[in-house]
């Protein structure tokens, strides 16, 4: 991937790369933001763990639910309660070392993600790594837009949050207001190409819309839709709806029906299923490609709507506009990871445990705006009969290229076109608050300084030893005598020649990091550190050698 016409992406690498600071990367419908997450995935720059908060979502980002990888219940998470009350379960120790040995915390669509929920996050890594920084002292990576999906919060819910949180959004996160986030807005958009387009949707994502440009808008509306034929999907609010108009369009068609059976191996929740478990088609039925391509030719990506022209038991053929050859489709796998720690290296790795195996495809002739999120597509009909909730005209309207590939199967109102007045505020003060090159250079100096800091601290070396020292003496009548004694000798020197010196040696590091030159660029530093290392290391050596033998 190719950041040199993007500064924003650019910026974002560079924070994510040499900085400790937690990033929220937004940006309108069609900037980048997850090609940027599959990125990051594989360059894999830190030990990470990528989630979010729903299974599709989690899959699609080759990751796991939040409420799985935290051990953490559905129920709200209110601040102050106990952890019984809060249902958040123990973590296995495996588990746990892998929270311990992580750099970095990715949360992809963090728009759905309420403010409690984060504090729970916040909760079990204080817990397993340092009780006194917000989240452990992990670096977090939040990708969403706002404007787009609002978290979801009942009023019985609400109601015992509300005394904590002034909304449910995560950026009222307690723990995220306490250590703070870089907020960096991609502005180049990929998905359209048409500036007035492009002008409208930033109307209706900033709550700008004015009678004019709202007719405009409403000039999109048909009281006749279009013919099947034409490939239009439907974007509606709910389940519901979307359901019923495939299920009537299928059965409107003749011919006979294939049911296509996934194959499902292993672990692989139903909620995470990506299409239908028992997937119905019918030749002519109008459906949708949930994958991309994984060949050369790249004949399909995720979203692309086409027709069912041919099938039998093994795939079908589905031909679509623009085509002049159908494209033959076989089953393809998803997979569910879960993370772990390699021993050895001591890695973050992904292993799969469970996978789902199915044509990579749907009915189309309706979803809902929900699912919609992240796709793109040629025609779209927009069905506003029902009420929107917050953001969800501008995702349906931006998941279509271009102006003249929208209907409106009900003219929109001004209460249609609505954004919460909080994110409104929230994305200005984004916008004005954009980091300049010298808050990078800050963020840069205090990284390294953290990194330099930490190689310094025995504590948990102590608290180790003093645990080490209490089961000594509890079992001191099946011990040794001189076992124990050669303990308390390695206990005296980890005090005297580790924790002792180092605790004189940090404040001349401080010293050291008031002088102008970065820490990487000060060659007095690297001079100071190279003699600290030959001093620390056979000590460190030997403790080591104590605990785990030769």
């Amino acid at each position: 991937m190719d950041f040199t016409d993007n500064p924003q992406i650019a910026l974002a690498l560079d924070y994510l790369q040499n900085t400790g600071k937690n990033i929220f990367l937004t940006g309108k419908a069609g900037t980048g933001k997850t090609t940027f997450l599959h990125y990051i995935k594989k360059k894999a720059f830190k030990r990470m763990v990528v989630v979010a908060p729903t299974g599709v979502a989690a899959i699609n980002a080759g990751g796991m639910t939040i409420h799985s990888f935290f051990q953490l219940s559905f129920g709200p998470q209110v601040p102050g309660a106990s952890e019984e009350k809060n249902k958040t379960y123990k973590l296995r120790a495996k588990k746990i070392k892998l929270i311990r040995s992580l750099d970095l915390l990715v949360i992809d669509e963090i728009s759905m993600v309420r403010a409690d929920l984060l504090d729970g996050i916040d909760r079990v890594l204080r817990r397993y790594r340092d009780k006194s920084k917000p989240f452990g002292g992990i670096q977090l990576l939040m990708i969403g837009d706002l404007h787009q999906l609002p978290p979801v919060v009942k009023d019985d819910e609400w109601r015992l949050l509300q005394a904590h949180y002034p909304s449910p959004y995560f950026f009222h996160s307690i723990a995220l207001q306490e250590t703070g986030m870089v907020s960096i807005p991609l502005k180049k958009i990929y998905r359209q190409v048409d500036e007035i387009f492009i002008a409208l949707l930033n109307k209706v994502r900033n709550n700008q819309m004015d009678e004019q440009e709202l007719q405009q808008l409403n000039s999109r509306y048909r009281s006749e839709l279009p013919a099947d034929e034409e490939d239009y999907i439907t974007l509606t609010a709910k389940n519901a709806p979307a359901h019923s108009i495939n299920k009537q369009k299928l059965s409107a068609l003749s011919g006979k029906s294939f049911v296509y059976k996934a194959s499902i191996d292993g672990d692989f929740p139903q909620h995470a299923y990506p299409t239908d478990e028992n997937l119905e088609l019918k030749i002519g039925a109008q459906v949708m490609f949930i994958k991309n391509d994984l060949q050369m030719e790249r004949r399909f990506y995720n979203g692309k709507i086409g027709r069912v022209v041919a099938m039998n038991e093994e795939g079908v053929r589905i031909l679509c506009q623009g085509d002049s050859e159908p494209i033959w489709v076989e089953n393809m796998e998803w997979t569910n990871v879960k993370y772990d720690l390699n021993k050895q290296t001591k890695e973050v790795v992904e292993n799969v445990v469970g996978s789902f195996s199915q044509l990579p495809l749907k009915l189309a002739w309706a979803i809902t705006i929900h699912k919609s999120q992240g796709l793109t597509f040629e025609r779209v009909i927009i069905d506003a009969a029902n009420a929107f909730a917050h953001g969800q005209t501008y995702v349906a309207l931006s998941r279509c290229k271009s102006f003249e590939g929208i209907v409106l199967r009900s003219e929109l109102a001004f209460a249609s076109v609505k954004t919460d007045t909080l994110v409104k505020q929230h994305s200005e003060a984004a916008e004005n608050n954009f980091p300049k090159k010298e808050d990078l250079q800050q963020a840069k100096r205090e990284y390294q300084q953290s990194l330099i800091l930490d190689l310094f601290d025995f504590k948990k070396i102590r608290i180790q030893f003093n645990i080490l020292e209490r089961l000594f003496l509890e079992h001191n009548l099946t011990i040794s005598e001189k076992a124990l004694q050669n303990f308390l000798d390695t206990q005296n020197k980890v005090e005297k020649d580790l924790v002792a010196v180092a605790k004189k040696f940090i404040p001349q590091l401080q010293g050291y990091f008031q002088q102008p030159p970065m820490p990487q660029d000060n060659t007095e530093l690297q001079n100071r550190l190279r003699k600290a290392a030959a001093y620390f290391y056979p000590r460190l050596r030997a403790c080591w050698d104590f605990v785990f033998g030769d």
